[in-house]
């Protein structure tokens, strides 16, 4: 009887330390939106266990909210409720799945139909996410989404005027009417959802802007930001604001411009000479930037985080990088902003407008964070990403990732055999 005891017992200690391993491993998996485990209560550490993440003393895994259950994870309640406008774009998404992978409620705000969210929805544990219409022309209905939200998300933004065609009275019987304008969707929109989170008593908003905002700047699209940022502080003064350079990734609109102008025309246009700068920041940093704040963003109410990436680049430069990997051959031609901006006039009445005037204003001047980095670290105003304990992801670690599908071939290039 004793030695079944002794074995009973040994299987016992067996499971366990083969469930703490399950678990390391788990946090070791989800490192990208996880904290490290505590360590041992003998340990030294253990005494300063809060500074172990950042500067900012991060909250860790370990560290549970009133109504908190579960281990961590999507199948878990991580006690939040947070309201995104803007899910569906291209920062959304990612943040989104952050959000998910967290198990925090999230009310996902669409002014389109099912169609325009669904990807989203494997991004959440069942009943984990909300999806509610809005029109940004109805404050009710933007009220419905904030409904209890603890945080609110603006994620809204439009870098061209959305148009369609309407009927005239008189000849040629067609005009093209904006529907959303610049104006509206990066300052009007941003106003009223600070307006109301201030009348809901929201307990924080993250309002995401642009390195770009400048009330100088020669793009519409740049000063639209800098009055959106405006307009929200004095709504909703302790709003933090995050502002990323040219984000990069998987649907961008930096590398994957060059390689669709390279497939629908034998010419690109490089403005000026391409010789303005950029810093593009990869999405998901910006949306794990994001995803942190929401851990505590008691701690960033009122402040400003700058997202960017770890080296600049020209726009010729970055032209020629994207063709090394998809292997295209186009003709780069120096082109004068003022002469681009003939084509811009007549490509800005596509649906989806790969180039419009406005554009090529941004693309000639520089798109860089505000400080340089020893700037950034002369001062404590400002937040940057690594700040927040995420490092920012080099261009070439991910580019060719989403690139090589315009190579001849595509995907099916590298592969062996029948395909």
């Amino acid at each position: 009887m004793l030695l079944l005891h002794l074995q009973r017992r040994l299987r016992q200690q067996q499971q366990q330390q083969q469930q703490q391993r399950l678990v390391a491993a788990a946090y070791a998996y989800n490192n990208n939106y996880y904290y490290p485990p505590p360590p041992p209560a003998d340990s030294a550490a253990s005494s300063n266990n809060n500074n172990i993440n950042s500067s900012l003393n991060l909250p860790r895994i370990t560290e549970r909210r009133p109504n908190e259950t579960g281990r961590g994870g999507r199948a878990s309640d991580a006690g939040l409720k947070v309201a995104v406008f803007g899910a569906t774009g291209f920062l959304g998404r990612y943040v989104c799945s952050g959000l998910g992978s967290n198990g925090v409620l999230t009310y996902i705000g669409s002014r389109e139909d099912e169609f325009s969210y669904r990807h989203l929805r494997t991004m959440f544990e069942l009943g984990r996410a909300k999806y509610v219409f809005y029109s940004s022309r109805d404050k009710q209905s933007m009220a419905d989404l904030i409904a209890d939200a603890d945080i609110v998300i603006n994620l809204v933004g439009k870098h061209y005027d959305t148009r369609a065609l309407e009927d005239t009275k008189t000849f040629p019987y067609l005009n093209y009417k904006i529907q959303t304008s610049i104006e509206e969707a990066n300052v009007s929109v941003p106003k009223m959802i600070a307006d109301l989170c201030k009348e809901m008593q929201v307990d924080n908003l993250i309002h995401v802007s642009s390195a770009a905002a400048d009330p100088d700047s020669p793009s519409e699209w740049a000063r639209a930001k800098y009055m959106g940022e405006q307009e929200v502080l004095a709504s909703y003064p302790w709003a933090t604001i995050v502002r990323p350079t040219h984000m990069f990734g998987h649907e961008d609109r930096l590398l994957n411009w060059f390689a669709n102008m390279a497939d629908r025309f034998p010419v690109v246009p490089l403005v000026d000479g391409g010789h303005a700068l950029t810093q593009p920041v990869w999405v998901d940093d910006v949306a794990k930037t994001i995803n942190r704040i929401v851990d505590d963003p008691e701690k960033f109410e009122g402040r400003r985080v700058d997202c960017f990436g770890p080296q600049d680049y020209s726009y010729a430069e970055l032209a020629r990088f994207v063709y090394d990997i998809t292997g295209q051959e186009p003709t780069l031609s120096d082109v004068p902003s003022q002469v681009v901006k003939y084509g811009a006039n007549v490509l800005q009445y596509m649906g989806n407008p790969m180039l419009t005037p406005d554009m090529v204003n941004l693309m000639s001047v520089d798109y860089l964070p505000e400080l340089t980095e020893e700037g950034y670290a002369a001062q404590t105003e400002v937040y940057t990403m690594e700040n927040l304990g995420v490092k920012a992801t080099p261009i070439e670690k991910v580019a060719f990732k989403y690139l090589h599908r315009f190579r001849k071939g595509g995907h099916f290039i590298l592969a062996e055999g029948y395909h």
